[in-house]
């Protein structure tokens, strides 16, 4: 598995507060929240950046998108959130391991950033 923060979480290494849990990804809250609904979504095959993924990632890609709607659904933000992730250290990714935030709960301005 990956040596990453997020590889240790799959590991059960870390402990984690897990939200959804399945073959392809592992979703959990963020422990430094940045909205009342804050949830990564996390690949359980290493990808270090979407930069990074190939083609034969395409369904894990789909796979992760749906269940980030499904979540924020079941987390009463259905109708309303955000989905970000960032591809590289320039524009904020702190961990190399591919991840979808989700956010809902506030107002959220554009541009982000």
């Amino acid at each position: 598995m990956s040596d990453t923060i997020f590889g240790k979480i799959i590991n059960r290494e870390i402990d984690a507060d897990i939200v959804h849990e399945d073959e392809r990804c592992l979703a959990f809250r963020d422990i430094n929240p940045q909205a009342p609904m804050h949830i990564l979504v996390i690949p359980k095959k290493p990808i270090p950046r979407l930069a990074d993924a190939t083609a034969e990632d395409r369904d894990v890609l789909g796979h992760m998108m749906l269940k980030a709607a499904d979540i924020a659904r079941d987390e009463g933000y259905g109708d309303a959130f955000r989905l970000v992730t960032n591809n590289g250290e320039a524009v904020g990714q702190s961990v190399f391991h591919l991840h979808l935030h989700i956010l809902g709960g506030r107002s959220f301005s554009w541009p982000p950033g």
